[in-house]
This record gives structure tokens, C-alpha cells and sequence, in this order.
């Protein structure tokens, strides 16, 4: 079976070097970048399978070479690394399009952890084969495939990352009812922390957006509890 190939974008080379042995004791192929030109160009050659990228670096920071990448591959799992506490930082990191962050210092195990966690999708074909059979569901004018990760209208498609899959999937089982945010922070994120907490309402501006041209799907904040998917009647 294949290696996972990771990018990892990180200007410390010591910390680079620990995080590519660690990784490649298990099992991980890795290729290094020390700046955000040079990972921009490795994303381009390299096409890894999932992206662990530094925030300030020089040359080109984290935030603008994860902004490239989006423009060109918006399912690649990418975690950002960030010794930057402020909350507006980490929101900025998945407005851009990361998926998950680790604060410095991290133990590797945790990193192991995470990015597994993000490659879920990464399925054999066989998986593939049967998820394809999996029924499509129907909320208004829209049609969405979760093992495909795509939400489709009028024959447009838009591929979703996996939180977004994720966090639909879950809303649709709750749809017409309350989503409890803690619920929901436990079942995608397992931890309901505040920075888990901001990212998923990062998220559900995300799915509006996905949505806006269909008033009859709404996705209502009930303040202070969480969510609600409503599809409405011919509204």
C-alpha cells in the first residue's frame, strides 16, 4: 500500500526535522518546505495527499500559500501550525480554508492523530465503491452526496471539504430541529472549546454561502444552543 504523502511548510528546520522523522516512523512520506514560495511549488509537484503548513514564514506566509492552494484544490486536508494565541488568528486560518490547527508546542502523537483524523476520507477502493451506493439526499434544490463530498444544483457541483461534509451530514439528521452545539462539537471536532466553537460557526457561514441561491434552505443560529436546518415549503 502506498505512503500518505504530507507537505509540511515549516521555516524551523529543527522543528521540520523532528516532525519529518517522527512522521516517517509511521509510515509517512514526507517532503519538506522551509518557506511558502518553495511550498507552493512542492503543493504543484509534489500533490500530497495532506498539507501541514506554519503561519509566519518567510518569503510568502501560511495564510497566503494555503489561500493559493484553495484556488486550485479545495478538498486537500490542511492543518495550520501556529504559535499565535489570539482567537481572530485561528478564525482567519479556516476562513482561508485550513481544516485544522495545532498550537506550539504539539506532541507528535497528537499530530499522528490529526492528521488521521483529517485523512478519513482517504478510503480504499473497495470503500469507495460501496459508499458510491449510498443513497443521495434531497434538500431543496440541492442534491448532496456525502461520500463524495459534493453538494449539487442544476447540474454545478461544489466540492466540499470534510468538515463541511461533516457538519451538513450532521445537520441534516437533526434537519427541522435543534442541533445542539455541544453535540455537534463533540461528534466532528471532539472537544467543545472556545477555538472549536468559533471555528464551527466559521463553518456555518461556509454552508449559507453554499445555499444562498435557494431561500427555501436556511440554516438558523438559535443563540446561545446551536443550530437548525429548515427547508421550507415553496417559500
Amino acid at each position: 500500500m502506498s505512503k500518505i504523502k504530507v507537505l509540511l511548510v515549516e521555516d524551523e528546520v529543527v522543528l521540520a526535522s523532528i516532525i519529518k522523522e517522527a512522521l516517517e516512523t509511521r509510515d509517512f512520506e514526507i517532503t519538506v518546505a522551509t518557506n511558502g514560495v518553495d511550498g507552493w511549488s512542492r503543493f504543484n509537484h509534489q500533490k500530497p495527499d495532506v498539507c501541514v503548513v506554519d503561519v509566519m514564514m518567510p518569503r510568502k506566509d501560511g495564510f497566503s500559500l494555503v489561500a493559493d492552494i484553495r484556488k486550485v484544490d479545495s478538498q486537500v486536508p490542511i492543518i495550520f501550525l501556529t504559535a499565535k494565541t489570539q482567537t481572530e488568528d485561528v478564525l482567519k486560518g479556516f476562513e482561508l480554508g485550513g481544516d485544522d490547527y495545532m498550537k506550539k508546542p504539539f506532541s507528535m502523537e497528537e499530530l499522528v492523530f490529526r492528521l488521521k483524523s483529517l485523512l478519513r476520507r482517504k478510503l480504499p477502493p473497495v470503500a469507495h465503491e460501496v459508499l458510491a451506493k449510498q443513497k443521495v439526499t434531497t434538500i431543496g434544490n440541492y442534491k448532496f452526496t456525502y461520500s463524495r463530498l459534493e453538494l449539487a444544483k442544476d447540474g454545478k457541483i461544489a466540492y466540499l471539504s470534510q468538515r463541511e461534509a461533516d457538519l451538513l451530514d450532521l445537520l441534516l439528521q437533526y434537519k427541522n430541529d435543534l442541533l445542539d452545539r455541544h453535540t455537534a462539537l463533540l461528534k466532528i471536532w471532539s472537544d467543545d472549546n472556545i477555538f472549536n466553537a468559533r471555528s464551527m460557526d466559521v463553518y456555518v457561514t461556509r454552508l449559507r454561502k453554499y445555499f444562498a441561491e435557494d431561500p427555501n434552505v436556511e440554516i438558523q443560529n438559535v443563540r446561545g444552543l446551536g443550530y437548525r436546518l429548515i427547508e421550507h415549503k415553496d417559500r
